[in-house]
């Protein structure tokens, strides 16, 4: 009985947990904190009571902005009390007068706490058209209407499917435009897999490296390769990961690839008490000057000065400590981030790596030639972009340059079908591209046997052969 509780405490919802919300086809990651007002679908409400639930319940915003647990009737649709139905809808006037009830009643409905089928099933009862429709037209009408007034919430478990879902759908620039399905395509191509090392670049706000992370379970080891001052992980956070799957992550800036490639890189951790000498001995040189008495008219000056200055040397003294706070913050800030360049290094100097995983907005063709130098051999490699043209450059390049076999450029493509009874087709509103990827492998190339002695033998064997038809 303790086993099955502790499994079922793994699918709870805990205070703290990093969740998505989701209404039709509309998701948001949030964070489950107390008394946390959370804004989603012009409608506010508290997450207090979603504590302890399982992940995917389905909840109702009732007054006062407090979730209440679905119960399964409810989730039963008004559409089966409808019986009659017309056989075509060549009768039906879209006037605007068919629908008796106002915005006001509506409202008061609200007021009165009606949930959302009940508000439906009032406007189904009060439409004069409604019975003359269709089964299908019907249907339409109650999910239109349904979409409009449900106030129901579900929570999710955060997932890279989802995740992806939910950023292609409100911000697909932050991501460059990648879609779940090409997603998927990208962990497989790369073989990501628990226990391996693989190095990511990407700016696509931290999803990619996140769905990297997911797929590798904690174990083994992640490089993210930066641009600018730091890394991007909003992503990664709406993962809500546990601490040890960040023990796996390691940080490298791209601007040190070069020098890591020509062996220039210092990475090794300075000497901090070295440090703290030197700013022993800065501290202790300006302060001789500032205390030094050198007559007797400054001494008169300072005990007859007014009561400000006493005001002012307590403020003084706080200001200086914030300075020291701050310097002192900012020394231990440079000492993690040169720890976290040098393990990174260290990791990467190996030049043994399992896979290279790159999707940004940047050209990819200099990040991959460069990168593709710590890959082992016989280690699969993928590239995404928006564009073909960039890909093809790079495609061109790693076929001049040698050490990648199976190159393979293809663009993703998606569609989405509607299965209902007699009504099955291709959704009319859909993505128009997934984008492009580049995939290969990774071989050593063997160095070029010298050719000296084939070349002097060949001209000797045709000397031999010409002799031989002479005689």
């Amino acid at each position: 009985m303790a086993d099955n509780v502790d499994e079922d405490a793994l699918y709870r919802i805990k205070d703290g947990d990093h969740v998505v919300l989701k209404r039709g086809d509309v998701f948001k990651a949030v964070q489950i904190l107390p008394k946390k007002k959370v804004i989603f679908e012009k409608q506010w409400f508290f997450l207090d009571n979603a504590v302890g639930q399982l992940y995917g319940s389905t909840f109702d915003v009732v007054s006062g902005g407090t979730l209440q647990p679905r119960k399964p009737r409810d989730t039963e649709s008004p559409a089966a009390d409808a019986t009659e139905a017309g056989t075509d809808n060549r009768n039906i006037q879209d006037d605007g007068k068919s629908q008796k009830l106002t915005r006001d009643d509506i409202e008061s409905f609200k007021e009165q706490g009606l949930t959302d089928q009940e508000i439906i099933q009032q406007l189904v009862d009060n439409s004069s058209t409604f019975i003359g429709k269709t089964k299908y037209a019907q249907d339409k009408y109650i999910k239109k209407k349904k979409k409009k007034y449900e106030n129901a919430v579900a929570i999710l478990k955060p997932s890279c499917r989802i995740l992806a879902l939910m950023y292609h759908g409100r911000e697909p620039g932050k991501i460059c435009h990648l879609r779940y399905d090409t997603l998927a395509q990208m962990l497989t191509l790369a073989n990501v897999h628990a226990g391996s090392k693989v190095l990511v670049f990407e700016t696509c706000a931290g999803l990619l490296l996140g769905s990297v992370m997911e797929r590798m379970g904690g174990y083994g080891s992640v490089i993210q390769m930066y641009p600018g001052g730091g890394p991007v992980r909003a992503g990664v956070e709406s993962f809500g990961f546990p601490a040890h799957f960040h023990d796996a992550l390691h940080e490298f800036p791209v601007c040190h690839v070069n020098a890591l490639l020509a062996g220039t890189l210092d990475a090794a951790p300075k000497d901090p008490s070295a440090d703290s000498t030197r700013c022993d001995a800065e501290d202790e040189e300006p302060k001789p000057p500032k205390t030094e008495p050198t007559s007797g008219p400054e001494e008169v000056k300072m005990e007859t000065g007014s009561g400000a200055d006493d005001v002012c040397d307590p403020e003084k003294e706080a200001r200086e400590k914030r300075v020291e706070a701050k310097a002192e913050e900012r020394k231990v800030k440079q000492e993690e981030k040169r720890k976290k360049l040098a393990s990174a290094a260290a990791l990467l100097e190996g030049r043994n790596a399992d896979g290279l995983v790159i999707a940004s907005r940047f050209h990819p063709c200099p990040v991959l030639m460069a990168m593709l130098k710590f890959l082992a051999p016989s280690r699969p490699f993928v590239v995404y972009s928006q564009y073909k043209e960039p890909l093809i450059e790079c495609y061109t390049k790693l076929k001049e340059q040698g050490g990648t076999v199976n190159l393979r450029l293809a663009d993703s493509w998606l569609r989405h079908y509607q299965v209902l009874p007699n009504r099955t087709h291709p959704v009319l509103l859909m993505s128009g591209g997934g984008g492009f990827l580049l995939s290969g492998t990774t071989v050593a190339a063997d160095p070029p046997k010298p050719a000296g002695g084939q070349r002097a033998e060949e001209p000797a064997a045709k000397r031999l052969k010409v002799t031989g038809a002479d005689g």
